[in-house]
């Protein structure tokens, strides 16, 4: 009998993982995986909010630079800030509004658009999910 048990442990053993072992890796396995999706979710959105922010905020010096030098921001293009002011001012950067005092600044990334009035520093984002 002291023989019989002996086998039947030895084989219990050898017999590898139970079901239920199994199905408690894979129930941990899938809640850090939902763990780590619902923490990147967001990621690519924050990313580009940020990117467009940092474009705009680039092109900021650039204006107001122009603006000392010709009193007037009518006449600024794009071109002429990229090749006098700043060389890393995106050439996606759109200028609108332009008056003799104020302009405004655009710049989309992905879903994100980030726009400033100036000569304000208030940067606003727009899109779904930016911030």
């Amino acid at each position: 009998m002291l023989a019989n048990t002996r086998q039947m442990r030895l084989r219990r053993d050898d017999a590898g993982f139970t079901l239920v072992e199994l199905l408690v890796v894979l129930i941990i396995i899938a809640i850090l995986l939902t763990l780590g999706v619902s923490s990147f979710r967001g990621l690519k959105t924050r990313a580009q909010s940020s990117t467009a922010k940092a474009n705009i905020r680039m092109a900021i010096p650039a204006a107001n630079a122009y603006y000392a030098d010709n009193k007037t921001y009518v006449g600024m293009t794009n071109a002429l800030l990229r090749s006098t002011y700043d060389k890393g001012i995106p050439t996606t950067v759109t200028l609108s509004s332009l008056t003799a005092t104020s302009y405004t600044l655009t710049y989309v990334r992905g879903s994100c658009t980030a726009r400033v009035t100036g000569p304000g520093p208030t940067i606003t984002v727009t899109g779904t999910g930016c911030t």
